[in-house]
C-alpha cells in the first residue's frame, strides 16, 4: 500500500445523488486533514443516557469503576456505557467481572456492595496493575545524522505539541472498527462496490458523481464512474485496473469501517497483500456473469490465490458476495447464484476457512446497489427473503451493509504486549509511522521498542482517523510519532513493541503447504529462492532443509529431499536480513506467512520454531 498515492475526499457542499433517480437528501461530509494535527479543542463527550444519572452510581461498584477506568475518568461517557451493557462485552476486564459475578447484578443496587469493600479495593487495585504501562528509562539519543535535516521544525513541533493538554484527549469513538478489504478477480466489480458502498453511506455528492460520470463516458466505459471514487490515478482510470489498494472509510450506528480496495491483477498481488495483511474481514467479490466466474474461478484466475491468501493473512471471516447479478445473462437467477456457491465453496474449505462460521455468501449488485445497504425487490429476486431468514448459506442479514454489523471480531486483547506493524512512515515535522494495532494499547507518553533494530522511543502522538487520541485499542488503524526517530530508523515491516519486544531472527522453522510451483522447477528443495511475506514484512529468503513431508495421503516421510504441489513439509528458511516475527502459537498475526516466486504464491506457513535467544 502506497501511503503517498492520492486518496478520495469528498465534496462537502452538494447534494447527494441517486443512480437512475433524484436526489433524496443532501451530504455534507468535511474532507478530511492532509496530514494529522492536534485537535486544540476535542468534541464534548456524548450525554449520559437517561435511565440512570450520576447520583444512582455506587462509587464502590466494581463495575463502576472498571467502566469508569476504560473511559479514562470521563464520567458521561462511563454513565453511556453502562447503561448499555452490550458494548461492554468487549472488554475483557469487564467480561471478568461478569464471569466472576462481582458485576453481575443492577449497577443501582448499593446496599450488597457495602459488605465488600476490601473485595471492591483488591479488584480496583488489579484493574490498575493491568491497565497500567510501565514506562522505561528515556532512551539515549541516536546518533545526529539519524535525525530529520531540519531540527527546527521538530522544535517548533514539540513546542505545537505541549499547548494540547493531554487530559484533554478522547480515547476515540467507542464503536468497534473493522478493516475491509475488497479482493477478488480482475473486473469482479472490486472499485464500483466500493464506491457505491461510499455513496450510500453518504460519503459522496451529486457534483462528484456528475464529473465521474462524465469522466467515464469520455473513456466509453460509462459503468466505471462510481469506481473512480477509489481508483484516483490516471493510470488505473484509463486501463480500468486498480494498481495501489484504496483506501476510504465509512461508518454504521453500531461500527466504523476502512475500506480497502485491493488490486485484482496477478502483476499486483504484492500490493494486494499489503492490503489484507491489514484486514479483519475479507470480501471476495465474484462475478455472476456468464463467463466472468469461470475466467476468476479457473486455474490462473485469482479468485483462487486471493481467497488463500486472505486466510494466510489471518482474515477473521471471509464474505463472499455473487456480484452482477442483475446483468441481462443472470437476472438475479437462482440457479446461477447456487452454481457460483456450490463450485467456490469446497476450495475454500482446502484454504483453511471453517465453512459454516467463517464464510458468509450474498447475492448484489454493486453497480445498482441491490442487496448494499437495502434489500433487493421481491418483484427482482423472489427467492432471496427466504434464503436469508432461513439462514442458508450462513447469512442472516438481508442485506451487505447489514452483514458486517452482525460479525464480532474475537481474540483482540488489550492487556497483551503492544504490536503495531508498520505499514508506511513519512516525515511531518518528525517520523510518523503508520499501521494497524494488532494487540496490546498504545497510548501517548509510553515507550515503545521498535523491532528489529531494537531501538527505543517515546511516543508523541497518536492519530486515529485523522484525529489526536489518548489511547488506540486493538484494530484501531493509527499514526504514531516516534521521538528522535528518522525515516532510516522506521521502514514498511517493522513491528512497534513494548515489553517484551517481538523477536528478530534470520532463520526460522515453519510448516508449509506447497500449493504451486513455477513452471521451470515444479518441486520444493534445500535451495530454492522465494520472496517472504509477513504482516507488513517482505524479504528475500532461501529453503535450507527439508526435514519432513507430508503427502496427501498422510503418508509422513522424514528426511525428504524434496517437496511437491499439494505436499506439505516441515523445513529451514533463511531470511536475506532479519524480521520482526513470533511463532503462530505465540502471536498468529505475526507466525504466519506465505512464500511467492515468479508472480506465483507458491507456499503458505505458519512459524513453529525460532532460533534460541543468545544472552
Amino acid at each position: 500500500m502506497n501511503a503517498g498515492a492520492p486518496e478520495w475526499k469528498p465534496n462537502a457542499g452538494a447534494a447527494s445523488w441517486t443512480p437512475g433517480g433524484t436526489p433524496s437528501f443532501t451530504v455534507a461530509t468535511p474532507s478530511p486533514a492532509a496530514a494529522p494535527a492536534p485537535a486544540p479543542e476535542p468534541a464534548p463527550a456524548p450525554p449520559a443516557h437517561q435511565d440512570s444519572t450520576a447520583s444512582d452510581i455506587d462509587e464502590k461498584d466494581p463495575l463502576w469503576q472498571v467502566v469508569l477506568k476504560i473511559a479514562e475518568g470521563d464520567r458521561a461517557r462511563a454513565l453511556k456505557m453502562i447503561n448499555n451493557p452490550d458494548s461492554l462485552t468487549k472488554y475483557p476486564e469487564v467480561v471478568a467481572i461478569l464471569a466472576s459475578g462481582d458485576g453481575g447484578g443492577d449497577a443501582m443496587e448499593t446496599d450488597d456492595w457495602e459488605k465488600e469493600k476490601s473485595t471492591d479495593g483488591d479488584l480496583a487495585k488489579q484493574v490498575d496493575e493491568k491497565m497500567k504501562i510501565d514506562e522505561k528509562p528515556k532512551p539515549k539519543p541516536a546518533p545526529k545524522e539519524d535525525y530529520d535535516d531540519d531540527d527546527d521544525d521538530d522544535d517548533d513541533d514539540d513546542e505545537e505539541r505541549e499547548e494540547v493538554d493531554p487530559a484533554s484527549l478522547q480515547e476515540g469513538d467507542p464503536r468497534e472498527h473493522l478493516n475491509l478489504v475488497f479482493i477478488g478477480h480482475v473486473d469482479a466489480g472490486k472499485s464500483t462496490l466500493s464506491g457505491n458502498i461510499l455513496y450510500l453511506t453518504e460519503n459522496v455528492d451529486k457534483r462528484t458523481i456528475e464529473r465521474y460520470e462524465k469522466e467515464a463516458k469520455e473513456r466509453n466505459r460509462e459503468s466505471w464512474f462510481l469506481a473512480f471514487i477509489m481508483d484516483t490515478n490516471e493510470e488505473e482510470r484509463a486501463k480500468g485496473k486498480t494498481v495501489e489498494v484504496g483506501k476510504a472509510h465509512f461508518e454504521t450506528s453500531d461500527k466504523r469501517y476502512t475500506i480497502m480496495d485491493a488490486p485484482g491483477h496477478k502483476n499486483y498481488v504484492p500490493n494486494m497483500i499489503m492490503g489484507a495483511s491489514q484486514a479483519d474481514v475479507g470480501v471476495l467479490v465474484v462475478s455472476a456473469r456468464k463467463g466472468e466466474f469461470e475466467a476468476g474461478f479457473d486455474r490462473g484466475g485469482q479468485t483462487r490465490e486471493h481467497a488463500m491468501l486472505a486466510k494466510t493473512l489471518g482474515v477473521t471471516y471471509l464474505v463472499v458476495v455473487v456480484n452482477k447479478m442483475d446483468d441481462p445473462t443472470v437476472n438475479w437467477s437462482k440457479d446461477r447464484y447456487d452454481e457460483c456457491v456450490t463450485t467456490i465453496r469446497p476450495y475454500l474449505k482446502r484454504c483453511g476457512f471453517v465453512i459454516k462460521r467463517e464464510v458468509k455468501f450474498l447475492p448484489i449488485s454493486g453497480l445498482n446497489g441491490a442487496n448494499v445497504k437495502d434489500e433487493v425487490s421481491e418483484s427482482d429476486c423472489p427467492w432471496w427473503k427466504k434464503c436469508w431468514n432461513e439462514g442458508a448459506n450462513n447469512t442472516t442479514a438481508p442485506t451487505l451493509l447489514d452483514l458486517f454489523d452482525t460479525l464480532q471480531i474475537k481474540d483482540r486483547d488489550p492487556s497483551a504486549p503492544l504490536r503495531i506493524p508498520v505499514l508506511e512512515r513519512y516525515n511531518d515535522r518528525g517520523t510518523i509511522a503508520m499501521g494497524k494495532v494488532e494487540s496490546g494499547i498504545v497510548r501517548p507518553g509510553m515507550m515503545v521498542t521498535l523491532m528489529p533494530t531494537g531501538n527505543q522511543y517515546k511516543v508523541d502522538g497518536v492519530w486515529a482517523n485523522e484525529d489526536p487520541v489518548s489511547g488506540a485499542r486493538p484494530g484501531e488503524n493509527v499514526l504514531v510519532k516516534l521521538n528522535g526517530a528518522g525515516l532510516e530508523d522506521c521502514r514498511k515491516g517493522f513491528v512497534i513493541c513494548s515489553d517484551p519486544p517481538c523477536r528478530a531472527v534470520d532463520k526460522i522453522i515453519c510448516k508449509i503447504a506447497v500449493t504451486d510451483m513455477p513452471d521451470n522447477n515444479r518441486i520444493l528443495t534445500a535451495g530454492f529462492q522465494a520472496v517472504f511475506h509477513a504482516h507488513c514484512c517482505e524479504e528475500e529468503c532461501t529453503v535450507t532443509k527439508i526435514f519432513e513431508t507430508t503427502n496427501n495421503k498422510g503418508i509422513v516421510v522424514k528426511g525428504a529431499r524434496f517437496a511437491s504441489e499439494g505436499m506439505q513439509c516441515v523445513c529451514m528458511l533463511e531470511l536475506d536480513r532479519s524480521a520482526p516475527v513470533e511463532t503462530f502459537e505465540t502471536m498468529p498475526f505475526l507466525g504466519r506467512f506465505t512464500l511467492r516466486t515468479e508472480g506465483k504464491t507458491i507456499a503458505i506457513g505458519k512459524i513453529t520454531k525460532l532460533p534460541p535467544k543468545k544472552d
